[in-house]
């Protein structure tokens, strides 16, 4: 190439030609710089497959950015990326800790937003069942491919200008494990970048990966987008929240989110990539998605054996997920908290991956007396996003009371001066969270990377249910139990947008509380014979409901000692635990 330099220069075509040839010998700058004409200032457009400069091509002609950065996971770009959300306002350095950032979001986006997430397919019923007539469905929101192409129109068309679009590869499980899959995310938020970083396994492995396989990958494309009107209410956290919407395209394996950049519509690899789209994955391809944390638990005899369990967001998971025993001799350890991929190997045994890579936990609630695992795992090479600030550079969230020097001055999540004892609102924002990376917890197991996945034994379902329902109980069979998981309710959290709200279940069970104990409604389980009949029989005569109201769970008002279906909740949950 140095040759050909000489040779143009001294042929008299040294501006133009001259130019070219100069690029052409410097990979990094030059003709491999430039897409669409538009500058890639980060990062190798030969990184990218074929399928991937594609893709990122149509999104760039949609999105008109001002640049290019390809990710490649890399400690210095992490810093660059620290150092730019720095410089923004986007997030602040927390010098209690080490390499630790707090970020505050608009006020108006702080959790997942489902009422405005829906499913796209062509048929209706492909995506929810279809209610009477009149009645609004639960079970998600469709949305048909016009309206969705629509959508994206009216909101990407040049929704970058002025911004960076980043190119983020990365992979959902262990890269050599054949139940993990890659997905693509473009995105125009630094912040959505360093949270991917630590959720995912995310960069040039993954790039190199789709070079070689010329792979199919799953596509994700981000904008926190900017106002319709042009106004801009928080530079530093920028968003739309009036036109926010999260699609999917299950047929097409795509995803698509603007206006909002909250880990939980932003992080694509999470809830829409793990669960929404890898469930319609899972369906082709025979195995399962689920919103399940992983666990192994060790008895004293050093038998060990892998669960588990299907919470909601906010009910529990990350706790049970690193729970210190308190019987003599048990070990947790933790595979995940919070999405399993599980399939069934070539000898008919279950076996579960976590696909993510970090924690992304709820703070408000974690403290020492709860969580002390999570406590010896978030205060390291983590970014913390609607908590409060204390004057020593450390964090503050509803359950640190006790960990927190009474003196010390606290900001909220707001940024604004919060007192103890005498503000009404919380310093932390009830869905304020940690992104931490997972193999920083000190009770990881061995085998959570392991690319075969781990043996599953037992699958618990769970909610947050305080008044009504028993404990702890056991389905009766298989069948019985997927009955069991699939009719459970549970209060909606602050993980969502429906902050505070309970389910109509919870409801009913709220206002009982508020009557008389004589008159209050008691729960009853079925009787006890039943539950003492092992032949796996549903149909036994033990098994019949209250004689009043014909329900597993009494709603009559008939006190229990009366009651011709005695209450057993108690006996049953003492054999168990």
């Amino acid at each position: 190439m140095p040759d050909l330099i000489t040779k143009i220069e001294t042929t008299g075509y040294s501006n133009e030609l001259g130019r070219i040839a100069r690029k052409l010998s410097s990979p990094n700058v030059g003709l491999f710089r430039q897409l669409r004409g538009i500058s890639v200032v980060y990062g190798d457009l030969r990184d990218l497959s074929p399928k991937v400069r594609l893709y990122v091509e149509e999104n760039v002609d949609l999105c008109k950015p001002d640049n290019i950065h390809i990710c490649d996971g890399t400690d210095e770009e992490n810093n660059h990326l620290l150092k730019i959300m720095q410089k923004q306002g986007t997030i602040i350095p927390l010098p209690k800790y080490e390499n630790c950032w707090l970020a505050r979001t608009n006020p108006a986006d702080t959790a997942r937003v489902e009422s405005k997430t829906f499913i796209c397919t062509e048929n209706k019923s492909d995506t929810i069942p279809s209610p009477k007539e009149g009645v609004k469905g639960q079970l998600g929101n469709w949305i048909s491919p016009k309206d969705m192409q629509d959508a994206v129109k009216q909101r990407f068309t040049g929704c970058m200008k002025g911004r960076t679009m980043y190119v983020v590869p990365f992979s959902m499980g262990p890269l050599a494990s054949p139940l993990s899959k890659i997905g693509v995310e473009i995105t125009d938020s630094p912040y959505v970048v360093a949270s991917m970083r630590i959720m995912t396994r995310m960069g040039k492995p993954i790039s190199e990966k789709l070079q070689t396989t010329g792979g199919e990958f799953v596509k994700c494309l981000h904008s926190v987008g900017a106002p319709a009107t042009g106004f801009v209410e928080s530079s530093q956290w920028p968003c739309d929240p009036e036109r926010t919407i999260i699609l999917h395209k299950p047929a097409q394996n795509e995803i698509v989110s603007y206006g909002s950049g909250y880990g939980g519509n932003s992080l694509l690899g999470k809830k829409c990539f793990a669960l929404r789209i890898g469930s319609t994955i899972a369906r082709r391809e025979g195995w399962l998605a689920e919103h399940m944390l992983i666990l192994g638990i060790t008895n004293p005899q050093g038998k060990k054996r892998y669960i588990v369990a299907a919470f909601p967001s906010a009910c529990g998971k990350t706790n049970l997920a690193m729970m210190r025993p308190t019987l003599p001799g048990y070990k947790i350890e933790c595979v995940g908290d919070d999405i399993a991929w599980m399939k069934f190997d070539k000898n008919g045994q279950l076996r579960a991956i976590n696909p993510e890579n970090g924690f992304f936990g709820v703070a408000p609630g974690t403290s020492r007396a709860s969580n002390p695992i999570a406590m010896d795992t978030v205060f390291k090479n983590t970014l913390f996003t609607n908590v409060a600030l204390t004057n020593d550079g450390g964090v503050y969230w509803e359950g640190l009371e006790d960990e927190t020097p009474k003196d010390a001055k606290i900001t909220d999540w707001r940024g604004k001066a919060w007192v103890r004892g005498h503000d009404s609102t919380p310093a932390a924002h009830p869905n304020s969270r940690f992104c931490t990376p997972a193999k920083q917890c000190p009770i990881i197991d061995p085998a959570w990377e392991d690319p075969e996945g781990v043996p599953i034994s037992a699958i618990l379902f769970g909610g947050r249910r305080p008044h009504g329902v028993p404990l702890v109980y056991e389905a009766r069979n298989w069948k019985h139990g997927v009955f069991v998981g699939a009719a459970m309710r549970s209060e909606a959290t602050a993980a969502a947008e429906h902050k505070n709200v309970l389910n109509s279940t919870n409801k009913r069970f709220q206002n009982i509380q508020n009557t008389k104990p004589s008159k209050r409604i008691r729960p009853t389980t079925i009787s006890k014979r039943h539950y003492d009949d092992d032949d796996g029989d549903d149909t036994t005569e033990g098994s019949k409901f209250c004689d009043n109201c014909k329900h597993y769970f009494c709603f009559c008002r008939e006190s229990v000692t009366n009651h011709p279906v005695r209450q057993t909740t108690i006996s049953i949950t003492n054999k168990w635990i």
